[in-house]
């Protein structure tokens, strides 16, 4: 299977505040590349959020806004993509809010959430990213790291896919924004 897995962190609650995004490209069910960047997201960062990531408004000055980053990344998002995130409503969201804030039309592209097919697929107390990498032995060497957090996304479908198959987990995908 061909997909990207992703993840943003933000500067604050608002969902247009990226300062950080990562994404870990699969293709035929291996890990090919990776990308990882920090964003300026031009506006304020609330410490709770500092807290739980550790981007501070220092680190992002020089980085580059959205708009300047959307060109490189923007073909991994089309009608014709795969996409995945571990609780894809926020990752989703956070995109198409930031790209909306540019006056950029947000795309049309397939997800599948990998809460979801967790959800279904385990009974596990919850189904929070560190607990599933626990449960899969899959090694989450920094949570709420975007990269970190976007290579365990990829590998807990992958696992998904290798014990389940392919049928199984296809029920998951659905266009976003939803129609």
């Amino acid at each position: 299977m061909n997909f990207v897995a992703f993840d943003f962190e933000t500067a604050n609650a608002k969902r247009n505040s990226a300062c950080s995004l990562a994404l870990t490209v699969v293709q035929n069910n291996q890990i090919v590349d990776e990308l990882y960047s920090l964003i300026n997201p031009k506006t304020d960062f609330d410490y709770r959020n500092i807290a739980i990531h550790g981007i501070k408004p220092q680190m992002v000055v020089d980085s580059p806004d959205f708009s300047e980053l959307w060109p490189h990344i923007e073909n991994f998002f089309t009608t014709e993509s795969l996409v995945v995130a571990h609780n894809a409503p926020f990752d989703c969201s956070v995109l198409c809010r930031t790209l909306e804030s540019y006056n950029i039309e947000p795309p049309h592209f397939n997800v599948i959430d990998t809460v979801k097919t967790s959800r279904s697929l385990y009974d596990l107390p919850d189904n929070k990213l560190d607990t599933i990498c626990e449960n899969l032995d899959i090694n989450l060497k920094h949570h709420h790291n975007a990269l970190d957090d976007s290579q365990a996304c990829a590998e807990i479908l992958l696992k998904q896919l290798e014990c389940f198959g392919p049928e199984k987990i296809k029920p998951f995908t659905y266009t976003y924004p939803r129609r």
